[in-house]
């Protein structure tokens, strides 16, 4: 389902995301006065005022194969009763307003905790159990599906794209020569502690299903291995529980390095979408280019 709204040119901020939230809530029979913006990334997340939702506006047309993914797996985890986001049941999803796919979830209410790095092992080790059922079509894992688009579209100097196109090229070399001895299953894709939320039942709950596909598992311990070696964002104790929980330590493997660049270079390109709505978003992401021009350096990069 389509619906117009008025279109503007000055591309995907917080503005334009609000409008378009307005259209489809308008399209669906809800009220999103007062709706709360509580990220920008990938896509806009709202929260509605008026209901316990939380709706996702996404960053263009080219998107919409990925929300139909995201509400399938959805689907799929309710049905095997899998501790996930849901998506509102009673709504047509996902909807396209004005070249943005937009999805409609519930609200999950926070406990008083966040979830642990041993939680996060744990959801994984179980996710990584299942079995795909026929007819739930996954795409294959692709580190480089959305940095062209970024590339094209950021508002960054010339000689950072310059430098940026280069590395890219250099990493697509790198991951043609990666062999992975594992199976193939489902792949969060997106597997930071961040996604991962706990209600106020001390239920843990994976959320944000984008990124999900069907490849090997490597490919979601690679978030908190790199976070952990590269970055120093966790504590060697967490890291440890992380480790223990999902029997694993991707450090130990002969790709890592390789898959160490991929998500050093995915995490400076998703923050560079943003580099107009903030000067603290901006000043991240001149640290980030900066540790991607020496691979030695220390990283002082901020979680975000």
């Amino acid at each position: 389902m389509a619906v117009d709204a008025a279109r503007s040119e000055e591309g995907f901020t917080s503005a334009r995301a609000t409008r378009v939230l307005g259209a489809a809530c308008r399209a669906v029979g809800l009220d999103g006065g007062g709706a709360e913006l509580i990220r920008l990334g990938e896509n806009a997340l709202f929260r509605l005022a008026s209901a316990p939702v939380i709706v996702r506006v996404a960053r263009g047309e080219e998107w919409w194969p990925t929300a139909r993914t995201e509400v399938a797996v959805s689907r799929w985890l309710a049905a095997e009763g899998f501790p996930a986001a849901r998506i509102v049941e009673d709504l047509e999803q996902p909807l396209l307003v004005d070249g943005h796919p937009v999805t409609f979830w519930h609200l999950i209410v926070e406990g008083d905790r966040k979830a642990t790095y041993g939680e996060l092992g744990g959801v994984l080790r179980d996710l990584h159990s299942l079995t795909v059922p026929d007819g739930l079509e996954l795409p294959s894992f692709d580190p480089f599906d959305k940095q062209e688009l970024r590339l094209d579209r950021a508002v960054v100097s010339d000689d950072d794209k310059v430098f940026l196109r280069k590395r890219w090229f250099e990493l697509r070399d790198r991951y043609d020569e990666l062999r992975f001895e594992t199976p193939k299953g489902p792949v969060h894709g997106d597997a930071h502690v961040q996604n991962l939320m706990v209600d106020d039942q001390g239920k843990v709950i994976l959320i944000d299903f984008e990124a999900f596909c069907f490849d090997h598992p490597e490919w979601d311990l690679m978030v908190t291995s790199v976070e952990h070696h590269s970055l120093g964002w966790q504590t060697d104790e967490q890291y440890a529980e992380f480790v223990a929980a999902y029997g694993r330590d991707l450090y130990d493997w002969h790709g890592y390095e390789t898959l160490r660049g991929l998500q050093e270079f995915g995490m400076t390109t998703w923050l560079m979408q943003n580099v107009q709505e903030d000067e603290g978003t901006a000043a991240e992401y001149r640290r980030r280019i900066a540790g991607l021009r020496n691979d030695d350096a220390l990283r002082d990069w901020r979680p975000w």
